[in-house]
């Protein structure tokens, strides 16, 4: 059943929409589970057909046209038994097998996968800095517990509302690993052909230790290391828009991987030394989860502030009066049309302020006036005098 949108996986989760599918073999659906009323996700791989049913490996599995699913979900739940609870690994609910499909039930923050984020070009440096910071806090986790997360892709790592980092994908990448093992046997070359074709050509889940020819044989293993070396190529992705190797062809990436030919990391910034030092052919040459977070959060330490937009200062606290701050030369009367061309309903009139300073000021026939009484005074007392005196 590939589950649409209004169906329900084991009687329990109501399918609402399809997820976004890039980079991915099966389907992922969004849905909700009927119990709890909370939002999951759920992501599956696919189980090959058998022609005969005897070939499926248990008679007692219902569905026998396809493989029996058993070793798959032992080895998924073996990998969830073990790994820890972090803060930024998204959690697993449920893991099950129904009509073909390995189901994997997890948790669907409000969040935004990393690849929609991407198609809107590249990330800044310091910012994919901080991503980085958030996936090797949680791959240190695993691999403290002795597991290998398995895959380290852009559309397993979420960007939740506060903006960090949650990944996901751990569950699916085991059973990936333990179907492809379960269809090739010790068969190197066929080992190679199953997974490629559950994995794709995703140079995230090649590092170079998986295809030494002395491994084949042995269905080689993705340790700690890969891990490290899947996040330099995603870091590589993520600042260039492109990934460091070719991923045409499975025969392509393989060669080019073997041969260390990839593309430079000039374009990565300041993170190119720590990309170089992830996408290192040798495995003990790559830093740990540990030593990689060290070295991001130096570089975050000295990461220059973001540019704000600051708003002018305000020239004056209070605003401008109307009338000109640089007083204007007075007039003695009014102007006439021809002064200036000007009328006199033309003139601004004179300020307020100006006219009351304006009406204090004194008269200048004031003098006049004084002394001109003082004399007229004077004329009068000689005249009564003489005429007191005669």
């Amino acid at each position: 059943m590939r589950a649409g949108p209004g169906q329900t996986v084991a009687a329990r989760y109501e399918v609402t929409d399809r997820a976004p599918q890039d980079g991915t073999a099966g389907p992922r659906r969004l849905a909700t589970d009927l119990r709890s009323g909370v939002p999951v996700l759920l992501e599956a791989l696919e189980l090959p057909e058998v022609l005969v049913p005897e070939l499926a490996g248990s008679a007692d599995f219902e569905a026998s046209r396809w493989l029996d699913p058993a070793e798959v979900l032992a080895a998924v739940r073996a990998v969830l038994a073990r790994t820890p609870e972090h803060a930024r690994l998204r959690q697993v609910f449920e893991v099950l097998a129904e009509d073909g499909l390995v189901w994997v039930v997890g948790e669907q923050p409000v969040a935004v996968e990393l690849s929609e984020l991407l198609q809107e070009g590249p990330l800044e440096p310091y910012r994919a800095a901080e991503l980085a910071a958030d996936l090797v806090s949680g791959l240190g986790a695993v691999h403290r517990a002795g597991l290998a997360h398995g895959q380290v892709v852009a559309e397993q790592v979420l960007i939740c509302a506060d903006g960090a980092a949650l990944l996901g994908g751990q569950a699916g990448a085991a059973a990936e690993e333990a179907l492809a093992r379960g269809l090739s046997g010790t068969d190197g070359r066929r080992w190679a052909q199953a997974r490629a074709g559950l994995v794709g050509t995703r140079a995230e889940r090649w590092s170079p230790e998986l295809l030494r020819p002395e491994l084949l044989g042995q269905g080689a293993a993705a340790g700690p290391e890969a891990d490290l070396w899947a996040l330099g190529v995603l870091l590589q992705r993520v600042l260039t828009g492109q990934g460091p190797f070719p991923e045409a062809t499975p025969t392509a990436l393989f060669a080019a991987v073997r041969a260390g030919q990839r593309s430079t990391s000039g374009g990565c910034g300041p993170l190119a030394p720590l990309v170089d030092r992830l996408l290192a052919a040798d495995p003990a040459e790559r830093p740990t989860a540990e030593e990689a977070g060290r070295w991001l959060a130096e570089l975050l330490a000295h990461a220059p502030e973001p540019l704000q937009a600051v708003e002018p200062a305000q020239a004056l606290p209070v605003p401008r009066p109307a009338w000109p701050l640089v007083p204007r030369p007075r007039h003695r009367g009014a102007p006439s049309a021809e002064a200036g061309g000007q009328s006199a309903a033309q003139v601004a009139p004179e300020p307020a302020r100006h006219a009351h300073a304006a009406a204090r000021r004194p008269s200048r026939l004031l003098p006049v006036v004084l002394v001109g009484g003082v004399l007229a005074a004077m004329v009068l007392g000689i005249a009564a005098v003489v005429v007191f005196a005669g």
